[in-house]
């Protein structure tokens, strides 16, 4: 029985290993496309490589990926990896900002929110769309829901989600903003504080909101 499973257990492994190095490479290739395409979306119009120039910004002891995106050799703006927690898990997206500070567009990169609900925020804050943030700049008002004295209209019965991801937005500004230009200036960010007493807010409210979307 020992040498059975044993064997069994050898098998699996070795199966599993085989499996992984088989897949990894396209894996690793499917995701490579999906980031280029994202920042593609987010900030078009540049001819430099924006992932082969890849920055890492330090905001508040917090990593961002930044990909500066210039246009015969002018800085035209930037994407920027951010994160925040929703209802379900990590909220990760991808935004684009021009060179002010506006944003362009964004691209939901992974979540784990309820289908149907939370999941709303890969078109809700698009262009034309309920909670619409294209053409906002993060560094004149911090992004926030109306339920907290904000300006954005949060998804329908998904108030923590919309949080998590105004928040994401917010942080990516952040980076952004701290980020060395193309032309050797800087932008330093004007909002941090605020932007922690927004995500105090929602800290206090969170469970709350919790009773209420179950409910």
């Amino acid at each position: 029985m020992v040498l059975v499973l044993t064997g069994v257990t050898a098998v699996s492994v070795a199966l599993l290993a085989y499996v992984y190095e088989l897949t990894k490479a396209p894996i690793a290739q499917a995701q490579a496309k999906a980031l280029s395409d994202a920042v593609s979306t987010v900030i078009p119009g540049f001819d430099n490589d924006p992932i082969a120039e890849k920055k890492i910004q330090q905001v508040n002891g917090v990593s961002y990926v930044v990909y500066p995106a210039t246009k015969g050799g002018e800085y035209i703006g930037a994407a920027v990896e951010a994160s925040a927690m929703g209802f379900g898990g990590e909220l990760k997206i991808l935004v684009g900002f021009d060179a002010q500070g506006n944003v362009l567009d964004y691209s939901l990169l992974s979540h784990a929110e309820t289908p149907g609900l939370g999941s709303k925020a890969d078109t809700w804050f698009k262009k034309g769309g309920k909670g619409d943030i294209i053409g906002m700049n993060p560094g004149e008002a911090v992004l926030s829901v109306r339920k907290d004295g904000g300006r954005i209209d949060a998804i329908t019965a998904s108030t923590i989600t919309s949080r998590a991801f105004l928040n994401a937005v917010n942080a990516a500004y952040a980076a952004f903003s701290g980020q060395e230009k193309a032309d050797g200036t800087t932008g330093a960010s004007q909002q941090t504080a605020d932007m922690e007493n927004d995500e105090n807010t929602a800290a206090v409210s969170a469970n709350q909101e919790r009773r209420e979307e179950h409910e």
